[in-house]
Parts: C-alpha cells; structure tokens; sequence
C-alpha cells in the first residue's frame, strides 16, 4: 500500500460542509454547505467552484439520472437545475413542523432517494464523536466520519471491526466519498460553526474539502435518483 496522503484541496470556509458526491462525467465535487443554503460544484481539473444558493438549509445533494441533480432544502425533495439555478419542488413532509428539516440524504441501489430529519442522534465513543456522514468501499466495507472526532474510521460492517482511523487536522469531520478517476480518492467534508477563535486558528481549514489517497482500495459511483 502506497503512504496515506492527506491535504486540503478547497479551503471554502463552510459553516457546516455535507453530503459530497463525485461527478465522474464532469470530474466534479458537488457538497453543500447546509446553514448557507448553498449547493457547490468544485471542478477537481480547473479546481474552480460554483454555488447555487437556495431558500432554505439544504442537507444533501444528489445526482439524477435523467440530468441535473435533486437536493433536499428544508423539508423540500427538490429537483435542481444547474444551468438556470432554479429548483422544483418534488415533494414535502412535515408540513406542520416548521422547526424540522432534513439532515442528510442519499439514493439507493434501486434509485430511491432517502432522507432523514433532524429527530435522532447516536453517540459513538467516549470522546463525543458522532457517527456522521459514509459511504462504502468496493470491498463492501464502511467509511464513517466522526463529527467532533476529526476522523474517518474504516470499520467491517459485518464483525464491527475498526480497521483503520484517518486523524484529519480539523475536528468537525461531517461526511466522506470516493471520487477521482478510478474512484480511488476519498474526499472529506467538515464544519466550521461553533467553534471558539481560538479553535479557528488552530484550525485553519476548517470548513474545507479535503482529499486522501493512497488508501489502496476503491469507491463504488453514486448511485442517481431515477425520477
């Protein structure tokens, strides 16, 4: 195995960065930042990046198999038109909850598209890390970012075996994905709200996107919502 490598490729300053997604056709990141209200589109080849704000929070993005993307804003499914910035609403749940929203969201196999709100919380060790964002690899096996854990642990989803931890230099790890090529690249979103000045100079990619190779396994693509 080739030595771990990892570096911030995009210092964006997000307040909470979420929910990434390799675009293999356009070699792109989309990410959101969820207080922001902003979806992001960071080309890994021009290493430019594009925003399309909305009007609500928006805590996930997704691609769509008949073009363009679909996003979860507020308690909204939305169907997302880059080109034109403009957004349709598909659906809407929890009409009588105005405090609640949707926290994350991802397609399935079969090209459904789940998200969950903002009800439940689980801790998962001592140091008051916080299972966030994943994704899997082509072994079958997990990648968890640990909000508050500055990781990404590596875990057999089978034995719940940690078999690896990816220590990032900013606390706020929020979610994980493949990407790259041949989808050998892991790229990590993070926060930055809540922390004191202090931390911030601490951690001056706070709120970045960060990329690690040498990992010497391999992502599996996305899968597109099929509405």
């Amino acid at each position: 195995m080739s030595s771990i490598k990892i570096e911030c490729v995009l210092r964006e300053n997000c307040r909470c960065g979420e929910s990434p997604v390799w675009e293999e056709a356009s070699n792109s990141l989309l990410f959101v930042d969820i207080p922001a209200k902003k979806v992001c589109r960071w080309d890994s080849l021009s290493k430019r990046v594009q925003q399309v704000t909305v009007d609500a929070p928006v805590s996930s993005v997704a691609l769509r198999q008949g073009g363009g993307y679909v996003a979860t804003v507020g308690t909204k499914f939305c169907a997302l038109n880059w080109e034109d910035q403009s957004t349709v609403a598909l659906a809407t749940v929890d009409k009588d909850k105005k405090n609640n929203r949707f926290n994350d969201g991802k397609v399935d196999p079969a090209g459904r598209y789940f998200a969950a709100n903002r009800r439940s919380i689980y801790k998962l060790e001592k140091e008051e890390q916080i299972p966030d964002g994943m994704c899997i690899d082509a072994d079958g096996k997990l990648w968890v970012a640990c909000y508050n854990g500055g990781r990404v642990i590596h875990l057999d989803p089978e034995t719940g075996k940690r078999l690896q931890t990816l220590k990032l230099p900013v606390v706020k790890t929020t979610s994980c994905c493949f990407g790259g090529k041949d989808y050998s690249e892991m790229y990590v979103t993070c926060a930055r709200d809540g922390m004191d000045p202090k931390d911030l100079l601490q951690q001056p990619e706070a709120g970045g996107i960060f990329k690690i190779t040498g990992l010497g396994v391999k992502g599996i693509p996305p899968y597109p919502y099929a509405g």
